[in-house]
């Protein structure tokens, strides 16, 4: 699918599903700023953080393009979906929508130790100005063993499978899922600064040749595994990808 143009966000936008966009990239003149919190802020309480971090910054709320969650447990799909209803309201509040596509990136999973008592934000991204001609930055959303666009079980890969060689082939498919949005933003791995893994399934087999080996220039970088579940009960390996040059933690 084409990128969209934020308007007013100062980036580009992979359109995904209605939860989330499937990355963001920014636009000519404005690079993407990863923030994170040193300890998760509720949803709620989250939300009033990011707009008073935007307003110091002297940005606008729709300069917001990517979020990071962390819930209690995972979802099934039907609170998976009540959540995201929610989530999205006060986006569509904020008027970040553009029309009906929600531009903003997003990973959300479950820590398998020092959970928060409810969904918090784990950190965020943005937009600012920066010099034109500096590389293009970008976060891709998190992604887990589902095809592109499609939240059921039935289309869980190797659904209900936890030996090694299912996780294998779970990770090759999020690979490809990487790859795939990279591509739509118009970079590659060479860009990437930072590739988180989200799973409690050893990851050490993985790397060199389903995960570093596929990274090309950017397994320099290495990954960083979260011991965390994906979102939604029966997903078991999940990844999310950025570029960026500024990364900054809020107290």
């Amino acid at each position: 699918m084409s990128l969209l143009d934020h308007p007013t966000g100062g980036y580009r936008v992979l359109p995904g599903i209605e939860p989330y966009s499937c990355g963001v990239i920014a636009a000519e003149g404005f690079e993407i700023v990863h923030a994170t919190f040193e300890r998760p802020v509720p949803v709620s309480e989250g939300f009033e953080r990011v707009r008073a971090h935007l307003g110091r910054e002297g940005r606008p709320v729709s300069a917001l393009c990517g979020v990071e969650l962390r819930s209690p447990r995972p979802f099934s799909f039907e609170g998976f979906a009540a959540f995201n209803a929610s989530y999205a309201k006060v986006l569509k509040e904020w008027g970040v929508f553009l029309g009906e596509v929600n531009p903003v990136a997003r990973t959300n999973v479950a820590p398998e130790g020092q959970a928060p008592g409810s969904p918090s934000f784990y950190g965020f991204s943005y937009t600012r100005e920066c010099d034109p001609t500096l590389p293009p930055t970008f976060v891709v959303a998190g992604a887990g063993e589902l095809p592109e666009g499609v939240l059921e079980e039935s289309a869980i890969v190797r659904g209900g499978e936890t030996d090694p060689d299912a996780i294998a082939e779970k990770a090759r498919f999020v690979m490809g899922l990487m790859e795939g949005r990279l591509r739509g933003l118009g970079v590659g791995w060479d860009r990437v600064t930072a590739a988180d893994v989200y799973t409690i399934h050893p990851v050490a087999a993985l790397l060199p040749g389903v995960i570093l080996g596929r990274m090309g220039a950017s397994a320099i970088h290495g990954i960083r595994w979260f011991f965390s579940r994906p979102p939604i009960v029966g997903i078991e390996y999940e990844m999310d990808l950025r570029g960026v040059r500024t990364e900054i933690r809020l107290a």
